[in-house]
């Protein structure tokens, strides 16, 4: 027989990804639980370990527990499903050394994955990561250390936890959470069968606010659903929202670190406006000051709102290992990304998609008016904004040929214009960005883990964005029809 190949683990953008009996095993799993107690090593501290709601997410979970037991780890294991962020808050809480996550976040069901987060509760830095890649490599050719689950229990060794009453005074302090259950709101709750499911309705639980849940049941499969708070995976939701009687919807994807919006009259909310929207909120009705700060991929809103409020705006790279840091440097007000991520000052450097959808609902109370008319507000202040995203999918032969090929030609001959206007200045630490004279903006991104190219502008009116859209795809010669996602 030919010999075995061991597929090398990689870390992505937040954590470690791959498609269960495939590459993410019980064998891999404890390769990376081990690459974490190596890199913990001397650090006398708790690790915290906590899952989601995926195909044996709890198994895999006392896999990485039992390996950090068994090399001289206290563990403190979640009790239940639950938010990474709320995995998050419990290493700052209980002042661990780290965390671990078990979670695929909003990837397809076929997938988990494995998320380490260190002491402050953000995502690891790209440093991190190598060392984390580096470990796990070392722990797949020389083997683990384990002790038996049962064993480790009966030791004390791990020691089941439960999140949710400091999660909860910690969200306390971020909203007035009794305000906020007396208010008299009727919210639904699309938990899209993750681990956000029953997290809204027991924090505002006890008042005249009522939320009533859709798809909290626990369904590894997601129910044919894609786990992505994105207003095509989620039909069930806007048709209930567009039936009346709700003031809002709060949607989350499968780890619950997302958001996604729709208001009273069932429109969904895009996640460029969800940033503008509290971006606004904490600016202008908290009277809260502060850096915002956002990926590339997001809303130029926010630097209309730096301009307005005086404070200043960070346009970073994609995801939140570059943005945490940000928030944390400059002790930001606000985080966030085009993937419905949101951080906020005193809480985490990190996405909470619960906090956010909470901070809309209580924009709503603040405000006094309907979220619809929030937004027409956030208009008024800023301009209007469309937006919208392709998503081309490519033959996986010949990918990277592509890419690169794209690549060149963009590089060596950049667009001076785009659509009959002209190109004002670019970045390429992200993908290609191109920013024009009007505050119009188009972007492309490959993706390096799967084919896929991703395009996207933002521009005054959905007519504009479209031709922005198609100027940069004919200059790519990109020759296939592109989806739009996001509007």
């Amino acid at each position: 027989m030919p010999p075995v190949t061991v597929t090398p683990i990689r870390f992505g953008t937040d954590g470690w990804r791959a498609v269960v009996a495939d590459d993410f095993t019980y064998e891999n799993v404890r390769a990376v639980a081990q690459a974490v107690a190596w890199y913990l090593a001397g650090d006398p501290r708790p690790v915290v370990v906590g899952h989601d709601t995926r195909y044996c997410a709890e198994l895999f979970a006392r896999e990485v527990a039992r390996v950090l037991a068994g090399n001289g780890r206290s563990v403190l294991l979640l009790d239940g499903p639950a938010p990474t962020q709320v995995s998050s808050w419990t290493v700052v809480g209980r002042g661990a050394a780290g965390g671990v996550v078990v979670t695929a976040s909003h990837n397809p069901p076929e997938f988990n994955g494995l998320k380490y987060k260190p002491d402050y509760g953000g995502s690891a830095s790209p440093e991190v990561v190598v060392d984390l890649e580096r470990l796990s490599a070392r722990a797949q050719a020389e083997g683990v250390t384990a002790m038996p689950f049962a064993e480790a229990l009966a030791a004390g060794t791990v020691r089941y936890v439960d999140p949710l009453p400091e999660y909860t005074a910690q969200i306390g302090r971020m909203i007035d959470l009794a305000r906020l259950r007396d208010a008299g709101l009727t919210i639904l709750h699309e938990a899209m069968y993750g681990a956000g499911a029953g997290y809204v309705a027991r924090l505002l639980a006890g008042g005249s606010t009522r939320v009533d849940e859709l798809h909290a049941e626990r369904n590894p499969g997601f129910g044919g659903m894609h786990p992505e708070p994105i207003e095509q995976w989620m039909p069930e939701a806007m048709a209930r929202m567009r039936g009346g009687g709700y003031d809002l919807g709060i949607a989350n994807d499968g780890d619950a670190d997302r958001v996604g919006i729709v208001d009273e009259r069932g429109v969904f909310v895009n996640q460029l406006q969800v940033m503008g929207l509290l971006s606004m909120y904490l600016l202008e009705k908290r009277g809260m000051r502060g850096d915002l700060v956002r990926s590339l991929t997001t809303t130029g809103m926010v630097d209309r709102l730096g301009e307005l409020f005086g404070v200043p705006v960070h346009e970073l790279q994609v995801g939140f290992k570059y943005i945490g840091p940000k928030m944390t440097e400059t002790d930001a007000l606000i985080g966030g990304e085009e993937s419905g991520g949101f951080g906020f000052r005193g809480h985490l450097p990190e996405r909470d998609g619960i906090l956010a959808g909470l901070m809309v609902a209580m924009a709503i109370v603040d405000y006094g008016m309907p979220l619809s008319r929030i937004l027409a507000h956030l208009e008024e202040l800023v301009g209007p904004h469309a937006y919208a995203r392709h998503d081309i999918a490519m033959e996986r032969d010949g990918y990277q040929e592509r890419k690169q090929e794209m690549y060149r030609r963009v590089g060596e001959n950049p667009p001076a214009e785009l659509a009959g206007e002209a190109v004002v200045r670019s970045r390429s630490d992200d993908g290609f960005k191109y920013y024009l004279a009007d505050g119009s903006w188009a972007l492309v991104r490959f993706s390096g883990t799967e084919p896929l190219i991703r395009v996207y502008s933002e521009a005054p009116t959905a007519e504009r964005v479209q031709q922005l859209l198609a100027a940069l795809e004919r200059f790519l010669g990109i020759p296939v029809p592109a989806e739009s996602v996001a509007h």
